[in-house]
């Protein structure tokens, strides 16, 4: 791995990229999204600040555990500019995520066993498959299909939901 020497302090992308290890389209993508940024120089050339560096290898090291970007992005907008995310940082954004890795294992656990159930089975009923209609709220209430996802967008479709529902109490 190169060694950029002390006394520079911004970094290019190439630089950067060859001492994270992050493709420089990476490095790019994660500026567009803000999770790292740069100043352009007169020649319109990036430059990152030494603090990208951690940076990126937070956000990389984020992005394995499963956290989406965009909570990566609000955890980074936490820290003062140009600071390195410390040890205390990370230990306390990994703890405000812990909460939400527990529950995808949970339901990583559920769906794993849920598949050993199916196997063989190969029904994939709409109306008991718990793999082809997880957590189905809806099914205890009326049958068929009701989260269709249409033009209109999420409010037509609870309201359809809604009248959907009304409609079939009201039939009882």
């Amino acid at each position: 791995m190169p060694q950029i020497p002390e006394k520079i302090h911004e970094l290019t992308v190439g630089q950067l990229s060859a001492r994270s290890g992050a493709a420089v389209s990476a490095l790019h993508f994660y500026e567009s999204k803000g999770l790292i940024s740069s100043r352009r120089t007169a020649g319109n050339q990036r430059r990152y600040h030494r603090d990208a560096l951690r940076r990126v290898a937070f956000v990389r090291a984020a992005q394995r555990v499963g956290i989406p970007l965009a909570t990566i992005r609000d955890a980074l907008a936490e820290l003062p500019e140009e600071r390195t995310p410390t040890r205390d940082d990370w230990a306390r954004l990994s703890e405000a995520w812990r909460s939400e890795l527990d529950e995808r294992i949970k339901q990583l656990g559920r769906l794993r066993d849920h598949l050993t159930d199916c196997i063989g089975c190969g029904c994939l009923s709409l109306e008991t498959c718990v793999l082809s209609n997880p957590d189905d709220a809806f099914g205890e209430r009326m049958s068929g299909s009701r989260l269709l996802v249409e033009r209109g967008g999420r409010r037509r479709q609870e309201r359809q939901v809604k009248e959907e529902a009304k409609a079939s109490e009201d039939c009882r």
